[in-house]
C-alpha cells in the first residue's frame, strides 16, 4: 500500500487570510493540533526576520514530533535566520519557494531565467549545507515555459533538493490536464531522485480533484489545510483515501478520527474570535468602554480589565497593578492586553517562593526524545523529577509535575523578546488555573526554556501560597 503524504499549510494560509500576523499563542495551538493530527509535515509561514518570528519558530519546533517546514525565498538574504529557528526540530525542513512562469520571475523575484537558474542553484545549496531535507516549490509551475520548469527542478536537484513540489498556483487546470502536467513532467525527469508533491488553488474549485488526480499520476503526497483557505483541505484527501484508497491500495497517516474535532477548533479560531483577537492584539473587548488602555483610565477601567484577561485580583493586588500600569502608561500612548498581562504577572500575587529552582538538565533533538530533569528546592530539601515530553518545554513542565505530584491546567503560555541581539533576553508568561482562578507567573532569562521553567514555577508559588 502507498502512503500518501499531507503538507499542511494551515499556519501559512491562516496568517495570510488575517490582516495582523497570528499571535504566538495562536501559532502554538494550530501547530499542537495539527501535530496531534500527525500530518507529514507542517508549514510555517514566513518569516519577516523579526526574533518574534524567530522565537515561535524555536518553541514550535521545541514542541512537535512531525517535520516542520519553514519557506525560505529564493532572494532571500538571512537563511541562518530561518535555520536557527527550526534547527531543533525533530525533522527539520527547509522549502525554496521559486516563481516559475515569466511573469512570476519578472514581477516577484525581478529576474530573468538564467538569472533564476543561478539564484536556485545558490540557494539550494545554501540550504543543503545546513539542511539535508531540502524542497523545491515551484510556484505557478502550470504557467512555467516546459522547458525552463524541467531546467529548474533538475537544477535544483543536483545541487541537493530532496523533494519538488508543482503548484498551479492560479487553480486554471482540470484534473486530467493536471494529472497529465505532472506526469509529464516526472517524466521529463527520469534521473531525479525526489519525492514529488502537489499543491493545488481551489480557482475553479477542483483543487480536492485536481489534487486526487495528482496523486493518481504518481505524486508522494499533496499540500493542503486544515480549514479551507483556497485549496485542498485535510478533509477532503482523507475522504477521498477514505472511500477509494482500499480500491487503488492507498492509505494514509492522518489520524482521521479526530480530523473533524481539531479542523472545527481550528475554524472556530480563525472565525470567531473577536474577543480573543481583541485580548491578544491589545485591544479591549467591545464591552470596555474604550479600545485601549492609556494614562487616562482609572482604577476601575483597569480592574474590569484585567477581570477580562481572566484574573480575580484582591483589592491589595488591585492597586499594585493599577500603580504599575500608571508607570507604565505614563511613558507609552497605549497599554496592551498582553503588557497588561505582563504587569499582573510581576505585580500582583507576590508572595514568597515555596518551590524554588536548583537546576534543571535538558536533552533534546530531532533524532532524540525530549527529556527534562529538574531540581527543585522546597524547605531545605532538594526533590527531582525526570521526565520525557513531545519537547523540552513540555517536558519540563511535566517534570514539575512529577514533583508537587498535582496537575494544574495550563491556560495560556507565551513566549517573547524583550532585547535585541544574539544574547537577546526571552519573557516567558505562563498561566495556571486552579478551581478555577487564575494564576499567572513570568520568568526572564536568555534560555528560553529556562524562563519557561521559571514563569511557571512562579505561578505555582502563587497557588500554593493562596491553598495554604
Amino acid at each position: 500500500m502507498k502512503t500518501i503524504k499531507l503538507i499542511d499549510t494551515t499556519l501559512r494560509i491562516a496568517n495570510n487570510m488575517r490582516e495582523d500576523a497570528l499571535t504566538f499563542k495562536e501559532k502554538l495551538e494550530m501547530a499542537r493540533s495539527l501535530d496531534r493530527l500527525r500530518v507529514d509535515a507542517i508549514e510555517l509561514p514566513p518569516m519577516n526576520g523579526s526574533k518574534a518570528d524567530q522565537l515561535s519558530g524555536k518553541t514550535i519546533a521545541s514542541l512537535v514530533s512531525t517535520a516542520l517546514t519553514a519557506p525560505v525565498s529564493v532572494t532571500e538574504t538571512d537563511l541562518s535566520a530561518v535555520w536557527e529557528s527550526i534547527r531543533s526540530a525533530r525533522h527539520p525542513r527547509l522549502s525554496l519557494a521559486v516563481p516559475c512562469s515569466p511573469v512570476g520571475m519578472e514581477y516577484a523575484a525581478h529576474k530573468k531565467a538564467p538569472a533564476m537558474l543561478e539564484a536556485v542553484a545558490g540557494q539550494v545549496k545554501q540550504c543543503r549545507s545546513r539542511c539535508e531535507d531540502v524542497e523545491l516549490c515551484c510556484l505557478d509551475a502550470t504557467r512555467a515555459e516546459r522547458d525552463f520548469l524541467v531546467q529548474v527542478i533538475g537544477t535544483a536537484c543536483e545541487n541537493g533538493a530532496t523533494r519538488v513540489t508543482l503548484c498551479d498556483t492560479a487553480g486554471v487546470m482540470l484534473p486530467g490536464e493536471f494529472a497529465a502536467f505532472v506526469k509529464e513532467t516526472r517524466e521529463s525527469l527520469p534521473d531525479v531522485n525526489a519525492e514529488w508533491y502537489a499543491e493545488v488553488s481551489d480557482g475553479m474549485h477542483m483543487a480536492a480533484a485536481c489534487a486526487a488526480a495528482a496523486i493518481m499520476a504518481g505524486a508522494d503526497g499533496v499540500k493542503c489545510s486544515a480549514v479551507p483557505g483556497g485549496g485542498a483541505t485535510l478533509s477532503d484527501m482523507a475522504e477521498f483515501i477514505q472511500m477509494r484508497g482500499q480500491d487503488l491500495d492507498l492509505g494514509t497517516s492522518l489520524r482521521t478520527t479526530e480530523l473533524s474535532r481539531t479542523a472545527g477548533q481550528l475554524e472556530r479560531m480563525m472565525s470567531a474570535r473577536k474577543a480573543e483577537s481583541s485580548a491578544l492584539s491589545g485591544i479591549m473587548p467591545d464591552e470596555t468602554p474604550g479600545l485601549c488602555l492609556d494614562a487616562d483610565d482609572t482604577q476601575a477601567d483597569v480592574t474590569k480589565a484585567v477581570r477580562q484577561l481572566g484574573y480575580d485580583l484582591s483589592e491589595e493586588d488591585g492597586a499594585r497593578v493599577y500603580e504599575a500600569f500608571k508607570r507604565v502608561a505614563v511613558k507609552k500612548n497605549v497599554v496592551s492586553a498582553r503588557e497588561l498581562d505582563a504587569i499582573v504577572a510581576s505585580t500582583a500575587l507576590q508572595v514568597p517562593s515555596t518551590y524554588r529552582l536548583d537546576s534543571y538538565v535538558i536533552n533534546s533533538g530531532n533524532i532524540i526524545t525530549a527529556t527534562a530533569n529538574i531540581t527543585l528546592e522546597k524547605s531545605g530539601e532538594k526533590l527531582r523529577g525526570v521526565s520525557v515530553g513531545d519537547g523540552p518545554i513540555d517536558a519540563a513542565f511535566l517534570a514539575i509535575e512529577q514533583i508537587i505530584g498535582h496537575h494544574y491546567e495550563l491556560d495560556d503560555f507565551q513566549i517573547q523578546s524583550v532585547t535585541e541581539g544574539r544574547e537577546a533576553m526571552g519573557s516567558a508568561l505562563v498561566k495556571l488555573r486552579a478551581d478555577g482562578r487564575l494564576y499567572s507567573g513570568n520568568g526572564i532569562s536568555t534560555d528560553i526554556i529556562g524562563a519557561a521553567i521559571r514563569a511557571y514555577i512562579n505561578a505555582l508559588n502563587k497557588i500554593v501560597y493562596e491553598e495554604a
